[in-house]
């Protein structure tokens, strides 16, 4: 099976060809950097992390671009109040998103490109857009003009008729809905000389100019959330094609991570910051936890969930090092498992993706239970090769000797419990329920909750 992707253009799942043969082209909107990360400004990292993983493994060369939105009305807010320079600001909280995304093992990107390095080349598009009546100057303001683009909406399914740009009402906005591709310069503000006076550049003409830098006019995949359907992607496809540009061949977006049923959002005061996780848990088992669930889904975010898919994640990790001891040597990379490379192939389906590594993880402690260590060998290879797909081979040396913020104490009772979980399964297995039994009593005797799912075993510590 080739890879299926959902496009959120033509609303529905196509099957993916690259524009160049050999090489796929990546454009994600990254941050706006006004602030520390949260779980939800990673989680759309991952999920393209992820992406970007599996074209590789299917062979394609990538050429990923990831943004850097270094201008905005809130970091010049958010600076001006703390009393510091908005580059400094900005410069400040950019480095703590790529200290995030490396802590969680995301590849770098082939290009960062920051919004304020590419001021020549936004000028250009709008002059474009000018020359052929898509924009207008007003007053040192620019504006897009959405009754000259007949397929304004076709992406998000707005109607015409109906579009809230979400920003003020500039003095020359010829049409309410109409949005600012550039906007002229105010005191105490920063500003760049443009044809049509000093300002600073619009959010949704950044990133068509960057793309298109970088990737060309066309490109593969343009990623991002999917509270940026409308308006960002929406004005960036409709000022992107109005100059004359095919623009993204896809159209992907992931799910929000909520809590209480809110999305994740500063402006709300519900985040859980990156900093914050990493005391807490270990990057890897936050890396698994946010990458498991299928990309477009959203996430509930509770404790009990995190910490239930980082004991998942340490079964893996156990069954891989009771392999490597009973080997007495180095576990090779094997190849993937056919129904891994299915599920990834059908719009990266990544909760079954797990559930082949969990499915082979069970038949590799079979097993072994069973004293066929060359059988353990060969699925626990697999398993290293489905994981590194993932991002998350517990034997890659970024996870098995790299430090981490978590915790130790928690590390090590989940590897104490994962171990005795395990005795406990082959017990079972055996038919010897008395030793089972006596398994699970020590473990309660001791504060630890253990409940059989169809998924297998579940700990939980209990309530003081």
């Amino acid at each position: 099976m080739a890879l299926h992707l959902y496009d959120t253009a033509t609303r529905g799942v196509r099957e993916f060809h690259p524009a160049r043969s050999g090489t796929a082209s990546m454009y994600v909107c990254g941050a706006t950097v006004q602030g520390t990360p949260h779980i939800g400004h990673v989680r759309s990292v991952l999920n393209y992390d992820v992406l970007r993983r599996w074209l590789v493994h299917s062979g394609l060369d990538v050429l990923f671009v990831r943004n850097v939105t270094d201008i905005d009305d809130k970091i010049l807010t958010k600076a001006a109040d703390a009393d510091r320079p908005w580059w400094e600001w900005a410069a400040t909280h950019e480095r703590e998103f790529e200290d995030a995304y490396t802590a969680l093992g995301c590849l770098p990107p082939s290009i960062a490109p920051r919004a304020t390095g590419h001021v020549t080349q936004m000028v250009r598009l709008m002059e474009r857009l000018i020359e052929s009546g898509h924009a207008y100057a007003e007053g040192g303001d620019v504006y897009f003009s959405v009754a000259s683009f007949p397929g304004y909406g076709e992406l998000s399914g707005q109607k015409p008729d109906d579009v809230q740009q979400g920003e003020s009402q500039g003095q020359g906005k010829r049409d309410p809905r109409d949005f600012t591709l550039w906007k002229t310069a105010k005191p105490g503000e920063p500003s760049w000389p443009t044809p049509w006076g000093d300002g600073r550049p619009g959010w949704h003409l950044e990133c068509s100019a960057m793309a298109s830098a970088y990737l060309g006019p066309e490109f593969d995949i343009h990623g991002g959330g999917v509270d940026l359907v409308f308006p960002h992607h929406e004005n960036e496809r409709a000022q992107s094609n109005a100059a004359g540009d095919p623009f993204a061949r896809f159209w992907l977006h992931n799910g929000w991570v909520t809590m209480s049923g809110e999305k994740m959002s500063k402006s709300l005061g519900n985040v859980v910051a990156i900093p914050e996780m990493l005391r807490t848990y270990r990057a890897v088992e936050l890396r698994a936890y946010l990458i498991q669930p299928h990309y477009r889904s959203t996430i509930e975010y509770s404790p009990e969930a995190l910490a239930e898919s980082a004991q998942g994640y340490q079964r893996i990790e156990t069954f891989l090092a009771r392999v490597a001891e009973a080997d007495g040597g180095e576990l090779p990379v094997g190849s993937v498992v056919p129904a891994f490379a299915a599920a990834l192939d059908d719009d990266l389906g990544t909760p079954q993706a797990f559930g082949v590594v969990y499915d082979t993880v069970r038949a590799g402690n079979s097993a072994l239970a069973e004293g066929d260590t060359a059988r353990a060998l060969e699925l626990a290879s697999a398993v290293r090769a489905m994981t590194g797909v993932l991002g998350i081979d517990p034997l890659d040396g970024r996870w098995s000797t790299a430090g981490s913020s978590a915790e130790p104490e928690h590390h090590a009772l989940g590897e104490l419990i994962a171990g005795m979980l395990d005795e406990r399964q082959r017990a079972r297995a055996e038919k010897d329920f008395s030793r089972a039994d006596a398994v699970r009593d020590r473990l309660l005797h001791a504060g630890i909750v253990v409940e059989d799912t169809p998924n297998g075993p579940k700990w939980t510590v209990k309530d003081a």
